[in-house]
C-alpha cells in the first residue's frame, strides 16, 4: 500500500515542476491566482507538518517539495505582480 502512496506523491509533486519552470523562464504570473497560490501553499505547510508529526516518509517528502514549488510560485506572483 505505501508503493501507491508513493507512486501518488511523487505524480501530484512532479505535476508543479512545469509551472515553476514556466513562470521562472517567462517571468510572467499574470494568469496565476494569488489567493489560490497562498491558500494552497499553507496546505501544503499544514500536509509537512503532518508527514512529519506522523513520520511518514512519503507524505513529508511530498511536500516539502511540493512547498518549495509552490512558495517560489507564490513569491515569483508577489514580486512580479
Amino acid at each position: 500500500m505505501e508503493i501507491f502512496g508513493t507512486i501518488a506523491a511523487t505524480l501530484t509533486t512532479v505535476s508543479f515542476l512545469p509551472q515553476t519552470l514556466k513562470t521562472i523562464k517567462d517571468k510572467d504570473t499574470s494568469g496565476i491566482s494569488l489567493g489560490m497560490y497562498s491558500i494552497f501553499t499553507t496546505g501544503v505547510f499544514c500536509w509537512t507538518v503532518y508527514g512529519f508529526i506522523i513520520s511518514d516518509m512519503p507524505i513529508l517528502i511530498a511536500n516539502i517539495v511540493t512547498f518549495i514549488l509552490a512558495f517560489t510560485i507564490l513569491m515569483l506572483k508577489l514580486k512580479y505582480k
